[in-house]
């Protein structure tokens, strides 16, 4: 059988995508070099040239994963503009579909234990994406008093946890957590809760 990594000009590309798969698959810690150098259609020690192991391997999905997760974060909270409410519903949504269409990615980036310190290249464009969610929180928050208004960092970590939290329990077809709600309706209402405690929406008649 052909090197499937030589064949299309770029290893490293090739033992990334690989790596991608058997995160889906096993997860990021159910798999070894070995078996991702196997499904890139190369040798173990070929792995070594670009990365310094299955940490390495992983790190880069998640780089990877930080860049088109924040393209997709970017592209919704302009595509909300210039209304701020709807800007930051639309980072919310983008989030469950990221998660949803980058399952390996996802698991890379949030559940690998990877720090996103590990190398300047990770940290820089984690914090891109992770601005974008803030920059959100920031200007809907200009509509709280300033003596309620909580720090946007706070603001945006309340919502990063309850998507994340959607996703974790609903958006990835758990065992033994269907609910009769789609994950979007889930995410969408306990933001609108939230924000009714904020004083940014009425309350229900």
């Amino acid at each position: 059988m052909p090197k499937r990594g030589y064949h299309h000009g770029n290893l490293a590309q090739a033992l990334v995508d690989a790596t991608l798969l058997l995160i889906e698959k096993k997860g990021p810690t159910g798999f070894t070099v070995s078996e991702a150098a196997k499904d890139a259609g190369v040798t173990p020690a070929a792995v070594y040239r670009h990365f310094d192991g299955r940490d390495g391997l992983i790190a880069e999905c998640a780089r990877q994963g930080y860049e088109v997760f924040a393209d997709r974060m970017e592209e919704a909270y302009a595509r909300g503009l210039p209304s701020a409410m709807r800007a930051f519903s639309e980072t919310g949504r983008a989030y469950l579909e990221f998660a949803r269409k980058n399952p390996g990615h996802y698991v890379a980036m949030f559940e690998s234990g990877i720090s996103v310190t590990r190398s300047p290249e990770l940290h820089s464009v984690a914090t891109r994406a992770n601005g974008v969610l803030e920059r959100a929180a920031a200007a809907l928050s200009e509509h709280i008093p300033v003596e309620k208004r909580p720090p946007p960092s706070m603001f945006a970590s309340h919502i990063w946890a309850m998507s994340h939290g959607v996703v974790e329990l609903f958006a990835r077809n758990s065992p033994g957590t269907n609910v009769a709600f789609p994950p979007e309706d889930l995410l969408e209402t306990g933001i609108g809760i939230y924000l009714r405690g904020l004083g940014l929406i009425p309350p229900d008649s």
